[in-house]
């Protein structure tokens, strides 16, 4: 996968067994996820479902109609006042690292953010304690500083996974100044699909 060719399209609930599969590493073999166990499928194809009522769930796939990843912004806190907040979340396929596609999915979801009246993305990142070890590095620290975030914050020894406690840290991005009177947030099932198709095409190209 020296120059992959791939495209963005909305994910289903088809493509949920695919999703799973590139998810279950970073649970079995990683802190990346504070998860102990794989979700069953029908849990995947729920929080799929739940995440798309209101948020953009969006996958990368090659020439071929392989999934390389995925990525979806989702609530950040469930109180109103926070609606123009999201959380950000990644996971790529381990093949498909390296290959620049991390970027172009948030410069995606930056841009529907925008489209949606979301102004702040967050991102909930776990960290080493000290060097990085066998199952958790800095490199998502190190990519979200290099996608604009900034780190605002650190819980000290709040996750425990593999036997070891691990940090977690928050990191910020403001995508744009704040108008005085905010438009309300659009769910993204009802954005204008033309703008959707259009932003998807691009981020590909």
């Amino acid at each position: 996968m020296s120059s992959p060719a791939f495209r963005f399209r909305l994910a289903t609930l088809d493509d949920a067994p695919a999703l799973l599969s590139i998810y279950a590493p970073y649970v079995e073999k990683t802190a990346i996820s504070f998860e102990y166990d794989v979700p069953s499928l029908d849990e995947f194809r729920r929080r799929i479902a739940d995440i798309s009522r209101k948020y953009p769930y969006l996958v990368a796939e090659d020439e071929n109609g392989q999934l390389l990843g995925y990525a979806y912004t989702h609530t950040f806190i469930a109180r109103k006042a926070y609606d123009h907040c999201a959380e950000t979340t990644i996971y790529l396929a381990l093949d498909a690292r390296k290959h620049g596609l991390g970027k172009r999915f948030y410069r995606t979801i930056e841009e529907l953010s925008l489209a949606q009246n979301i102004y702040n993305l967050y991102a909930c990142i776990g960290e080493p304690q000290g060097a990085d070890d066998e199952y958790l590095t800095d490199n998502s620290i190190r990519f979200h500083e290099h996608m604009g975030f900034r780190r605002i914050g650190v819980f000290t020894r709040s996750g425990y996974k593999f036997g070891r406690w691990y940090n977690m840290s928050w990191a910020e991005k403001l995508l744009m100044e704040h108008p005085e009177h905010p438009e309300p947030v659009i769910p993204f099932p009802q954005l204008d699909k033309a703008l959707v198709a259009d932003i998807l095409r691009r981020a590909a190209e």
